[in-house]
Parts: structure tokens; sequence; C-alpha cells
């Protein structure tokens, strides 16, 4: 059996379906993989990947608070810093490196911090 490359899917819990949506799929690029509602009116539970980077949304309140932290790690984090100024992305924490490694954190509608992270040259 072949295990896929990410084996743990973080879950992050958003409360307007539509608002996040357009946060992560039109501003910062990520695909919608699928969606799924247990009858049209119920909340959405849904998939968004990017770069091979699987987040899960979730409007259910039970599944997860708001408020969560997610950490992506990037080759060229230049390069993504550049394509979210492109696209109106506010960042919350600019560039930097604070730990050593270059990292920037941006937060969607919902409060939810998403960190993106180039690991440093000599952490392979």
């Amino acid at each position: 059996m072949s295990l896929p490359e990410q084996r743990v899917i973080p879950a992050l819990r958003i409360t307007q379906y539509e608002r996040s949506k357009v946060f992560y799929l039109d501003q910062l690029g990520f695909e919608l993989e699928w969606e799924h509602r247990f009858a049209p009116h119920l909340p959405v539970f849904m998939s968004v990947v990017c770069d091979r980077m699987r987040v899960y949304l979730s409007e259910h309140t039970g599944d997860c608070q708001v408020g969560g932290l997610v950490h992506f790690v990037v080759p060229e984090g230049k390069i993504w810093y550049q394509k979210f100024l492109k696209r109106g992305v506010p960042i919350t924490v600019l560039p930097n490196h604070d730990l050593g490694f270059y990292q920037m954190t941006l937060t969607d509608p919902d409060g939810n911090q998403l960190r993106f992270m180039e690991p440093a040259p000599n952490s392979a």
C-alpha cells in the first residue's frame, strides 16, 4: 500500500462558507478538492489543496474552534510572499527570520493563522 505524502490533515473552523471560499480559493490560490453537506441547508465540510498541502475547512461547531494555527512548509518563501502581495492578501506578520528560517503569517477571515515557512538551508 502506498501512503500519500501528507498523512496528517489539519481542520480549521470557518463560520461563513462564501467568505472562506473566496479567501482560500481566490486570494490564496487553493483549489477546492471536494465539499460535503448532509443536506443543502446544513454546514459544509470541505477540502482545499495547494501545492500538495491539504486543509479541511468546517462550518460544523463540534469539529474544532476558531483560532487555529497551521504551518505550511514551502520552498521559496519569498515567491509565496510576492504571490500573496499581488493577490491583495493581508500579511499579519511580515516575513522574518525570527526562528532561523523565512516565515510569514496570514490570518483568515475567521481568525485562523496560516504560517508559511521556508526551512533554513541547513535543516535538511
